[in-house]
C-alpha cells in the first residue's frame, strides 16, 4: 500500500509541476495509529515570492487534511537555506512559533499577511523560475516534500 501511495504521490508531483501550480501532493502517514484515525495531508499552492532582500523569504502553501485526526506542523527544512522557521501573525505581529495545527477535514493555509513559513540565510537568493526544495515535518505524519516555484515579488496566487 505504501508502494502505491509513494507511485501516486510521485505521479502527482510531476503532473502539479508539468501544470505550473506551485503544488505538490503526497500523503502522510500516521504514525503508530490505525488508518481510518491517521491524518491525510496532501499540500497544493506552494509558492516563495521573489525575496526583495537577500537574507530571508517568505514561503505559502495549503496543507489539506482528509483524515479524521489532527496534526501539526512542526518543523519545515530546505537545502537552500540555513534555517526555516514557522511565523503566526496575531494582530497584525508577526511571530515565531513551535508548531501550527493542521485540523482534522480542515486546513492550515500560509499566506501573505497570516501564518507564513519564514526562510532565512539562503545559499544564494533565489530567483524567478527557480524551485525550492522544502521538507515539511509533521507531528504525526511523514515528512512531505515539496518543491516551491519561485513567483514575482507580487504574486498573488489565484483563489
Amino acid at each position: 500500500m505504501r508502494t502505491a501511495a509513494l507511485a501516486g504521490a510521485a505521479a502527482g508531483l510531476l503532473v502539479l509541476s508539468a501544470c505550473g501550480s506551485g503544488g505538490s501532493g503526497s500523503e502522510g502517514e500516521g504514525k503508530g495509529e490505525g488508518a481510518d484515525s491517521a491524518p491525510r495531508l496532501t499540500v497544493e499552492g506552494a509558492y516563495l515570492p521573489e525575496p526583495v532582500t537577500s537574507d530571508m523569504a517568505g514561503g505559502f502553501l495549503v496543507v489539506k487534511n482528509d483524515g479524521a485526526t489532527a496534526d501539526r506542523l512542526t518543523s519545515v527544512e530546505s537545502s537552500a537555506f540555513e534555517e526555516a522557521q514557522l511565523h503566526e501573525t496575531v494582530d497584525q505581529q508577526m511571530q515565531r512559533v513551535k508548531s501550527l495545527s493542521v485540523p482534522a477535514n480542515g486546513e492550515l493555509r500560509l499566506s501573505r499577511g497570516g501564518n507564513h513559513i519564514m526562510f532565512l540565510n539562503p545559499e544564494r537568493k533565489p530567483a524567478k523560475g527557480e524551485k525550492v526544495p522544502v521538507t515539511l515535518h509533521f507531528e504525526k505524519s511523514d515528512p512531505v516534500k515539496v518543491s516551491m516555484p519561485v513567483k514575482a515579488t507580487n504574486h498573488v496566487p489565484e483563489k
